[in-house]
């Protein structure tokens, strides 16, 4: 298990079923102990009905007492080998499943960490926690069947063959009545795999809609759209509801045949030999022996049914994650065609828009609609294809991670991490602690740092849920600066904040960043005006650019834009009732 939580190997994601026997083939040695065991304890599970009828018909019948403590020796050794047999075989198939387990989060979590930024465009939080935690335990589950899968069928050829010693009628019987039982369970297995699958895909929808609603419960409460989004999501529960009724209901009546129909087939068997005890056909002794192997053929056949309903579950479960590695991360070229990035300080261009930013400056856009000063950020930092360019190099010829490690998006959606607020703010960069006190300084985080029981050592929830809208606006802020990018395209980096502090961050940001390419997203007259270029969006396309203060001369449109007010623009009232542009455009 360490080996496959290390190393899980390579998926194959061709089908379901290819993914399930990949997980076989990697641990194929401790399988093939588990079906060696399982065969083992279902075949020995015969052997007391055998034992039992010659202790009856060699020892007990005649009275030769010798023979009857003999084969009742047997019967207690034959037991005490069959504990052991269930104990180890239970050890090894729970190894098994663990290894499964392990193995699938492996690689789901590696692929998480492969996609990356696109990960939150290609699938919800809630989607991959589901397949991180309920498919892969179901995959695992499904992976048990493998060890006692092999031994139910020898032992179904193991009591065909004991009972063929007996009566060939009734070795017949067996023969033909276990195939017949899996064939009347067969249809409902097909049924639960397609209600399985609807229902896993509603439950993803809900569970989508679910993290979509508490993200934005801020932003729905400022719009008066709670209730519209509650009453949708109690809609979906419902249907969810539904479904898994359906699912409920196939599998009941396969739990009810597992049991069942194996049971009946036991009477059937019992009744025919009983019949052929009285008319002297057979002994005493075998007709308790065909009484014992029938009854031990109800392990074997419920087990066939309760082993196609796991499969079943296992390849929607396994389709699940072999969708999810099938996502392709944004292209990051190859080493042999991805180019290097500019050598020096670069000009940043948005072609679609017309945005250039100026090395070395603080460039601005201004935008009535924040989703589209959002997507010229989204094409300079590379997050979607584009006709970008850094200098003279288009950006998708760029090898990703160069771009990842020189161009810096700061927003307001931006994960913050559970831990001390020193280990939040610097991240993966080891800073001193005059580095951090700049840093803090330029977001004006001092009253943060000081509000805190432990100061910097001070804990933080995950996702910051035990600081104000605007101390996480300005944690996010700090830990932007901590990075020192070359470039830093911050998305309204004040909008959280009341006017006085968003007046000096404004000016503390561009003193920190003095130098450094930056661009910033607002309509903040007091971020706008310590901007050395401002780019004024209509529509997503550049309609003027210039300094604050000329835009607000000749720009009738700006100039209501920026002046009117953080109420009617942001529709804050304080700190930390805003949310960001992209919370508020979703």
């Amino acid at each position: 298990m360490d080996d496959s939580y290390v190393d899980p190997g390579t998926p194959d994601c061709r089908s379901a079923m290819r993914y399930l026997w990949w997980l076989v083939r990697s641990q194929r040695l401790r399988i093939a102990a588990g079906a060696v065991l399982g065969s083992a304890w279902m075949v020995c599970l015969t052997l007391p009905p055998f034992l039992l009828s010659r202790a009856i018909d060699d020892g007990l019948e005649p009275g030769k007492w010798p023979a009857l403590v003999g084969w009742v020796a047997a019967l207690l050794g034959v037991g005490v080998l069959n504990a052991w047999l269930a104990i180890m075989r239970h050890r090894t198939m729970t190894r098994v499943r663990l290894d499964a387990a392990f193995r699938s989060v492996r690689v789901v979590v590696g692929q998480a960490t492969v996609l990356g930024a696109a990960l939150p465009r290609r699938v919800t939080a809630g989607e991959v926690v589901t397949i991180g935690f309920r498919d892969v335990a179901v995959i695992a589950n499904t992976l048990t069947i493998t060890g006692p899968g092999v031994g139910a069928v020898l032992a179904c050829i193991v009591v065909a063959a004991l009972l063929l010693t007996v009566s060939p009628l009734l070795a017949v019987v067996v023969l033909l009545g276990v195939p017949l039982l899996l064939v009347l369970v067969g249809p409902l297995l097909g049924r639960l795999q397609g209600a399985e699958a609807a229902y896993r895909e509603q439950q993803g929808g809900l569970a989508a809609r679910f993290g979509d609603v508490v993200g934005g419960l801020r932003v729905l409460n400022g719009i008066g759209g709670k209730e519209v989004y509650a009453e949708r999501y109690r809609r979906g529960s419902r249907m969810l509801q539904e479904e898994g009724y359906r699912v409920g209901a196939v599998t009941s009546w396969i739990q009810a045949l597992g049991a069942g129909l194996p049971t009946l087939f036991l009477g059937a068997v019992t009744w025919l030999a009983a019949r052929m005890a009285v008319q002297g056909a057979i002994t005493v002794g075998e007709l308790v022996a065909v009484y014992g192997y029938t009854a031990v053929l109800v392990v074997p056949v419920s087990f066939f049914i309760e082993g196609g309903s796991d499969l079943s579950r296992g390849l929607v479960a396994a389709r699940r994650v072999i969708r999810f590695l099938a996502l392709e991360p944004d292209s990051a070229g190859t080493q042999d065609t991805a180019a290097e990035g500019p050598g020096l300080p670069s000009v940043l261009r948005d072609p679609q828009s017309g945005v250039e930013v100026a090395p070395g400056e603080l460039t601005a856009l201004v935008s009535a609609r924040p989703r589209d000063s959002a997507a010229v950020v989204d094409r300079l930092a590379r997050f979607v294809e584009s006709a970008a360019t850094w200098g003279a190099i288009r950006l998708d010829d760029i090898d990703l991670t160069q771009i990842r490690r020189r161009i810096l998006v700061a927003d307001n959606e931006a994960d913050l991490f559970a831990g001390p607020l020193r280990e939040v703010v610097c991240g993966k960069w080891d800073r001193d602690e005059e580095e951090i006190r700049r840093s803090v300084h330029a977001a004006m985080a001092q009253d943060i740092v000081r509000g805190l029981p432990d100061g910097l050592d001070s804990p933080v929830d995950a996702q910051g849920r035990n600081l104000s809208g605007g101390q996480r606006q300005r944690v996010r802020l700090v830990r932007a600066l901590l990075a020192d990018p070359e470039v830093l395209l911050a998305v309204e980096p004040t909008s959280a904040v009341d006017a006085h502090t968003e007046a000096v961050v404004a000016t503390r940001l561009r003193a920190a960043r003095s130098g450094r390419t930056t661009l910033v997203t607002s309509t903040s007259p007091l971020l706008l005006d310590q901007a050395d270029t401002v780019y004024y969006l209509v529509d997503g396309s550049v309609t003027a650019v210039g300094s604050h203060r000329e835009l607000l001369d000749r720009q009738a449109g700006y100039r209501l834009l920026v002046s009117r007010g953080p109420d009617d623009e942001h529709g804050r009232t304080h700190e930390g009732t805003v949310p960001s542009p992209r919370e508020a455009t979703r």
